[in-house]
């Protein structure tokens, strides 16, 4: 079973960057993959960055491919989302998910069985 809490969400303005940070616990916690997913509001949940178990592969949404970076750092059992240039549309909450049904980096979210609560983030204009 893993736990997994975010944090690092807030208000910032349209250009700025923000880091997100989710914390895994649980004994299988560093043999999953694990993504960030968005939901914004009226709007479906969507995968935007997956990394692989050891972290040396990774896979980004075009949506914000080239202003995102995934690491986790399996010491500190951390997964981090590093964002750049936030615009206006990428407001949403933030979700960390791990998943320990494929090895694969799958972005359909049905895949992913473990999920923290969400973090917000607003970018405003």
């Amino acid at each position: 079973h893993v736990q997994l809490v975010e944090s690092g969400g807030g208000l910032v303005q349209a250009g700025e960057s923000l880091n997100l940070s989710c914390v895994a616990s649980g004994r299988t916690s560093r043999n999953v993959v694990m993504a960030w997913f968005r939901q914004a509001p009226a709007k479906e949940r969507e995968v935007v960055a997956i990394i692989s178990e050891t972290g040396t592969t990774t896979w980004y949404a075009d949506s914000m491919k080239g202003r995102i970076a995934i690491l986790r750092d399996n010491a500190r059992n951390t997964v981090a989302l590093r964002m750049n240039s936030l615009k206006s549309e990428d407001t949403a909450v933030y979700y960390c998910a791990a998943t320990s049904l494929t090895k694969n980096l799958v972005n359909d979210a049905s895949w992913y069985n473990y999920w923290g609560q969400g973090t917000q983030v607003t970018v405003s204009s």
